[in-house]
């Protein structure tokens, strides 16, 4: 199968698969990663002053009657840090697209054959990629600083499937807000507004058993709180299954609404540019 390139009439070249795409431009975004290792490095530092600070700070609410369940502080702090850390460099990543577009390199990319949803898909890819990565250095910091995880090595891998699918969706969310904003202080403000509730409306850093019943009532459907309970479930001595699974379900269907939604944006940023 034969396609004409874009720019270039009458040339002919082998026409790339969805699959080809998100690798090429996935490994585009690793390689621009790989030449700025410090920006990685940063990512890591407020999480890992959290989770340290935190840990030593609030160690002593665990003898608060219902907040846990013999589990140090540190234990129950562990995958919220992670799961914010997800959440915040996800929440960023449409930041990309700007600078693509304030330098011409999306409206490139859209008058080529590049497919549509290897654009958006290869960023989740990138993104996941970054918080498998710090989410096992912080794990790791975490042990270090004397945390224990009964749930084990599949319990890690459970972690990671929550972080994985919470950076799908917020990076999905992301990449459509820049896609339609166009403009980086915008994405900031709006990603900002979205997720520093969505953060303390949720058991990240406190049990919501012992928050006011609102509190309870939204985190009922807060997606970064999902992410939390698949994640603190996951590391758990004896994991609610049904809950664990039931809110990876929930996650999964709402990052195929984002990317979906994701996707869409750019038809609108097309037909107006």
């Amino acid at each position: 199968m034969t396609t004409i390139a874009a720019g270039r009439p009458g040339r002919t070249t082998a026409s790339p698969t969805f699959f080809t795409h998100t690798a090429i431009l996935t490994g585009r975004q690793l390689r621009a990663a790989w030449r700025m290792p410090a920006f990685l490095v940063m990512n890591l530092i407020q999480p890992i002053i959290w989770l340290l600070l935190f840990g030593q700070l609030f160690k002593s609410v665990v003898e608060i009657p219902g907040f846990g369940n013999g589990q140090s502080y540190l234990e129950f702090l562990t995958p919220g840090i992670v799961m914010m850390m997800a959440l915040f460099g996800s929440a960023w990543s449409g930041t990309v697209y700007i600078q693509d577009m304030q330098r011409g390199v999306m409206d490139r990319f859209l008058t080529s054959p590049t497919n549509r949803g290897a654009l958006i898909v290869s960023t989740l890819v990138y993104q996941s990629l970054l918080a498998i990565v710090q989410s096992l250095v912080v794990v790791g910091i975490a042990f270090w600083a004397g945390a224990r995880f009964e749930g084990g090595f599949t319990g890690i891998l459970l972690l990671l499937l929550g972080v994985v699918l919470l950076t799908a969706v917020f990076c999905s969310l992301s990449n459509a807000v820049a896609l339609l904003a166009r403009d980086q202080t915008a994405l900031i403000g709006i990603s900002q507004i979205i997720t520093l509730p969505l953060m303390f409306l949720s058991s990240a850093i406190m049990n919501t058993k012992l928050s006011p019943e609102w509190v309870q009532n939204v985190a009922a459907y807060n997606p970064f709180e999902w992410a939390v309970i698949v994640g603190r479930q996951a590391l758990s001595a004896n994991p609610d299954w049904g809950s664990l699974w039931g809110h990876v379900a929930l996650l999964a269907a709402l990052t195929v609404v984002m990317a979906a939604w994701a996707t869409s944006a750019f038809r609108s940023y097309q037909r107006s540019a």
